[in-house]
């Protein structure tokens, strides 16, 4: 189970839950700072979290949208810049603004990753089902082939929900498989199917929004307040940090 994180905040609390590895989201990220997500709104937001985080004790992976480039060997700086921070892996994209680019691209900027920063975990989301674009296994698994041919080490899928899709794609493609965390499997669950990792993606940060609506409109209404983690706990996690105790 992979959390996305969106602030140096919710990075922090997921670390202090035990979550040994972290991932970002772009549309936290970019929601955060009041823009939509994609169209690589979210470049210099990432950057400078991962500057803030990246001496945590935890495995931290971005979520770098298409690699904010189509020129590989920009990407492939944008990723080693990440690696110095001390990020560990990277989610890069087959799409943008909606739209599916051409794998040949995608397979570039993942070889220009891989021999400017080779320990670097890559893993390659492919978007057809996401924007129900070719939105078939076949489809997916032949990108996913050109990708793990490229040097990507797992492939995310988003948007595939249903059990058989699922399991398709786990037994078609020889790279672990993610996918994004939905109400209608559980965890263990896709496991079962053949699922290694399951990302939240935004979710964490929109339930977040709706709590947040959620605590102020029952007080509103006369209710009682709901409870929440202590300030001074929280406080105590930023105080850590900022001292270095957590790093």
């Amino acid at each position: 189970m992979l959390p996305n994180a969106w602030d140096a905040g919710s990075v922090l609390a997921f670390a202090a839950a035990g979550f040994p590895a972290i991932g970002t989201t772009s549309f936290g990220i970019a929601a955060s700072s009041g823009v939509p997500d994609g169209d690589r709104s979210s470049k210099a937001a990432t950057i400078a979290l991962m500057a803030q985080v990246g001496r945590l004790p935890v495995h931290l992976t971005a979520d770098i949208e298409d690699g904010f480039s189509d020129t590989p060997e920009e990407v492939a700086d944008y990723v080693a810049e990440l690696a110095a921070l001390g990020v560990v892996g990277i989610n890069i994209e087959d799409s943008r603004s909606g739209h599916l680019v051409d794998p040949a691209l995608v397979v570039a900027k993942i070889a220009a990753i891989k021999q400017r920063t080779p320990g670097i975990f890559i893993n390659a989301r492919i978007d057809n089902f996401w924007f129900a674009k070719q939105a078939t296994v076949e489809a997916v698994r032949q990108r996913a082939h050109l990708f793990a041919e490229a040097g990507a080490d797992g492939i995310f899928v988003p948007g595939a929900f249903d059990e058989t899709t699922i399991q398709d794609l786990a037994a078609g493609i020889k790279l672990p498989l993610n996918v994004l965390a939905h109400s209608s499997l559980t965890v263990p669950e896709l496991g079962k199917l053949g699922v290694r990792r399951v990302s939240s993606g935004s979710l964490p940060y929109r339930a977040s929004v709706d709590a947040a609506v959620e605590a102020v409109r029952l007080m509103r209404e006369g209710k009682q307040a709901p409870k929440a983690t202590s300030y001074w706990e929280v406080q105590k996690l930023l105080i850590d940090f900022h001292d270095g105790s957590t790093a």
